[in-house]
């Protein structure tokens, strides 16, 4: 019965006989029947592999007992003894697997509890270290015991390790893979039987079906710490698989062919198992199996093609930048060997009859690209004849060539007929650097000088401070033509231009008059990794000559025998990196990098990690858009309500405009003024509509009439907006809710507190608020007194026939106060152009007190 036959079975179909069920299962040799159960039971039990192997005991006797009852009566009896000893033989074989699992026990055997920290499994572990020690010890047995107290402080002091014991008892080599080991011995059974998972819903993990497989395997912090790091050195394949993929098992020939065919030329590969390293697996953003990506300087991108040889090889290519190798010819091959001096590296130059750059080169030109520059010249094009005759190159076998500072004549060459990676290897790194590199950073200085380690590994630099330009190239060449006739293992020769790192020459040189405008040689020794160094100057300036070049080999000679004789003693500074980018050229770079990682995410990468990032631009989005018809919609409607609409912050241009043709021309008659009052004050100010201003008077009984008949001449003109509201308020009603207003007012007069006397005699009749309800802002305006400017504007009349107010029309107003009170709003219209204009200062207030 197969695995589909098995689902599509109704559930009545699977109430089944115990005996029926035990006879299906084991039907035919009982291979089948084993290999499920026996992953059932590993499922079922991970956590106890003693449960395991009894069940598996269990599971044999029963596959016994089917097997007798199929057989015929006449051989049942002789059968049956012979079955009885492979049951006793079974037996002890598996109570010996048991008792040599059970044996073994970290914890017991360093004597700690399984809550121990790690100070006291250390404390142990030295203690039984000293007592077992085979050379202190002379027990026969110390030796074995001395290698299981080791063992147990392996497993218990990683905590990785420490974990997968406690949780699966596990203390093989195979950490994280529960009783792989154990069950090895069986997987000749079961080999060839692949399941789906929702077979009998059991989620099996099968063992792993091809081990070559498992020495790619990674874990998560071996990627983290290894795997990372050295793809800045080379790319990697990695493989996403899991139990049970039937994809898997397809892909697995191709996998083979590719991995055999690219691990030889350098590409890492790994492999990742989703059931076990499931935070791995999702660290790298594979929900699926099997998956394919590829990793190169810490950056993931996923293979989407058909797998096959030629994707997978093209993928790997893709991986790697476009720029690492220059295809040269007789026309830029002498450009191409002359920067070095300007790139501070050596140049190679790759000889072969392929067309295109074979994908070794590839990999070796990425592997050394901090150190060599690349070109590749195809033999068998029409404009190479020129450099291969100069350089007497064999058309038929590739070569290898290295430039340093003398480009008509290699440094060094090689010759094979199939190049190896490790040929290559070997051949570039002893060539990595120029015969006398010019230090340019930091990160160069540690490589070709290192600090001493031991008293035979001395290394020493010979550094010349010179300067650039023509007056400094003949004794540039001097010291490369002794570099070239002095090369050591223990001496390494550099340079540095002295104005590029003046810090660093200053530290050797002391500004010493007799080196200046000139070249000076120091052999210095590093001590350590803070700078630290002990060096010699050469008495006398270096000029090149023969007697410069006897006296600096002479102090060489000696160093050998008198490491002593650097007396000096100094803290260098660090270098300048020389050749990094500008500030400009690195944030443009990072930005390329950046929209390119975003595009590869959105086209390329799985789309479950880009639903956060898809969310939030299309939130913002719709944010956006509906605030834009809102706003579309509530423009419309205040255009209906208001035919001429002003703005609430217009600028200079549109305020005189629309103060000149549109509130110059009043619509009514007269004046319309409201009291302002506990009643009207939520639909007059709090709720007032967006754009709306009401323009308060402050008033008391006694001037009531004479400040609104002189209010309304004031404002009058400015009726014509719709915007604007005029309204008054008695002070002698509401004087608290004032004062409260005029302590945000930063240039209002002073308040007085609750203790002052004229508390209530202060005066601010004629003050004028223009209230903005929707922002919590107000403008103020103070009064003239009697002896300010402006003189009187108009008489004091009986009635004034602009004022419409239910309480002021009729009345006289021909007090002996009522001239003196008129005068104080006599410059109000010219605060009112300017509160139009938008010129007057502003005062924000929390929120608007409640008018009592």
């Amino acid at each position: 019965m197969t695995c589909k036959g098995w689902n599509s079975l109704s559930p009545k179909s699977y109430l089944f006989s115990r005996h029926e069920f035990w006879s299906w299962l084991f039907e035919g040799d009982g291979a089948f029947g084993y290999s499920v159960l026996c992953q059932w039971s590993r499922t079922k039990y991970r956590g106890s592999w003693i449960l395991h192997q009894s069940l598996v005991l269990h599971f044999c006797l029963m596959h016994m007992e089917i097997l007798l009852s199929r057989l015929p009566k006449g051989r049942e009896m002789e059968l049956k003894k012979l079955s009885i000893s492979l049951v006793v033989v079974l037996v002890l074989v598996l109570v010996l697997q048991i008792l040599s699992a059970v044996d073994f026990d970290p914890y017991r055997i360093l004597g700690v509890s399984r809550t121990s920290s790690q100070a006291d499994i250390k404390k142990a572990y030295k203690k039984l270290a000293r007592e077992w020690h085979p050379d202190k010890n002379k027990d026969p047995g110390a030796e074995d015991k001395f290698i299981q107290i080791s063992k147990a402080y392996e497993i218990l002091s990683n905590e990785e390790k420490r974990s997968n014991f406690d949780r699966y008892g596990d203390v093989g080599e195979n950490q994280g893979y529960p009783q792989q080991q154990q069950h090895r011995q069986f997987h000749h059974f079961h080999e060839s039987f692949y399941f789906d998972e929702s077979f009998f819903h059991f989620p099996f993990n099968s063992e792993r079906r091809d081990s070559s497989d498992e020495k790619y395997l990674l874990h998560f912090s071996h990627y983290v710490n290894e795997i990372v790091p050295d793809s800045f050195k080379k790319p990697y394949l990695i493989k996403i698989t899991s139990d049970w993929c039937f994809s898997c098992i397809h892909i697995e020939p191709v996998w083979k062919e590719v991995v055999q065919e690219l691990e030889v030329l350098g590409v890492g590969i790994g492999v990742v198992h989703a059931g076990y390293e499931r935070r791995l697996a999702h660290h790298l953003g594979a929900h699926s199996t099997p998956s394919i990506l590829g990793l190169i300087n810490g950056k993931i991108s996923f293979f989407h093609n058909a797998v096959i040889r030629e994707n997978l090889r093209q993928f790997v290519e893709s991986l790697l930048p476009g720029n690492l190798i220059e295809k040269i010819t007789d026309k830029n091959y002498v450009r191409f060997l002359s920067n070095w001096k300007k790139e501070n590296k050596p140049h190679v130059l790759l000889f072969d009859h392929m067309p295109v750059v074979p994908l070794l080169y590839k990999l070796t030109a990425f592997a050394y690209r901090d150190y060599l520059s690349f070109g590749y010249v195809y033999v068998g094009l029409r404009g190479t004849e020129e450099l291969s005759r100069q350089y007497n190159i064999n058309v038929y076998t590739p070569t290898m060539m290295i430039f340093k500072e003398h480009i008509d004549k290699p440094a060094d060459v090689i010759q094979a007929r199939e190049m190896k990676k490790q040929l290559i290897d070997d051949f570039l790194s002893q060539n990595k650097f120029l015969l006398a590199a010019r230090l340019t950073n930091q990160k160069l200085f540690r490589e070709l000088c290192p600090v001493k380690k031991s008293h035979r590994q001395r290394k020493y630099c010979v550094v010349l401070l010179t300067g650039e330009g023509d007056k400094f190239a003949k004794t540039y060449e001097a010291f490369v033509a002794f570099a070239l006739a002095n090369t050591k293992d223990t001496v390494r020769f550099v340079h540095i231009y002295d104005d590029r790192q003046r810090d660093f020459a200053q530290a050797l040189l002391m500004d010493d008059e007799k080196y200046w405008g000139k070249s000076a040689v120091a052999i210095l020794e590093r001590r350590n990794n803070v700078g630290r160094v002990v060096y010699k100057i050469l008495e006398d300036a270096w000029e090149g000559s023969e007697e410069d070049n006897f006296i600096l080999l002479d102090l060489l000679a000696q160093l050998r025998t008198d490491p002593g004789l650097l007396s000096s003693d100094t803290v260098l500074p660090d270098l300048n990196d020389e050749l990094a980018p500008v500030f400009f050229l690195r944030w443009l770079y990072s930005a390329i990098e950046y929209v390119s990682d975003c595009w590869d995410s959105v086209f390329h990468n799985n789309w479950r990690e880009m639903m956060p990032l898809l969310s939030l631009i299309f939130s913002a989005l719709f944010i956006l858009f509906g605030t834009v018809i809102v706003q579309a919609f509530s423009d419309s409607s205040d255009e209906r309500d208001s035919p001429l609409p002003q703005k609430e912050e217009p600028n200079e241009e549109n305020e005189k405009t629309f103060s000149k043709e549109n509130s110059r021309i009043p619509k009514k008659g007269f004046v319309e003024v409201t009291e302002l009052t506990d009643v009207t004050y939520t639909s007059n100010l709090v709720r007032l509509r967006p754009g709306h201003m009401n323009v308060v008077l402050i008033l008391s009984n006694p001037t009531k009439t004479s400040l609104l008949q002189k209010f309304a001449l004031e404002v009058y003109t400015f009726t014509g907006s719709s915007c604007l509201h005029f309204s008054f308020l008695s002070l002698d009603k509401h004087r608290e809710w004032l004062e409260y207003l005029l302590e945000f007012a930063q240039d209002a007069a002073p308040i007085p507190n609750q203790y002052d006397k004229h508390f209530l005699e202060r005066d601010y009749t004629g003050y004028v608020l223009a209230l903005n309800g929707h922002k919590k802002y107000f403008c103020l305006f103070k009064p003239h007194r009697s002896g300010d400017e402006g003189g009187t504007m108009g008489s004091c009349e009986d009635y004034d026939p602009l004022l419409h107010t239910g309480e002021a029309r009729g009345k006289s107003s021909c007090s002996p106060g009522s001239k003196q009170a008129k005068n104080k709003l006599s410059k109000l219209s010219l605060w009112m152009e300017r509160l139009l204009e938008g010129s007057l200062q502003r005062f924000y207030i929390p929120s608007w007190p409640a008018l009592d």
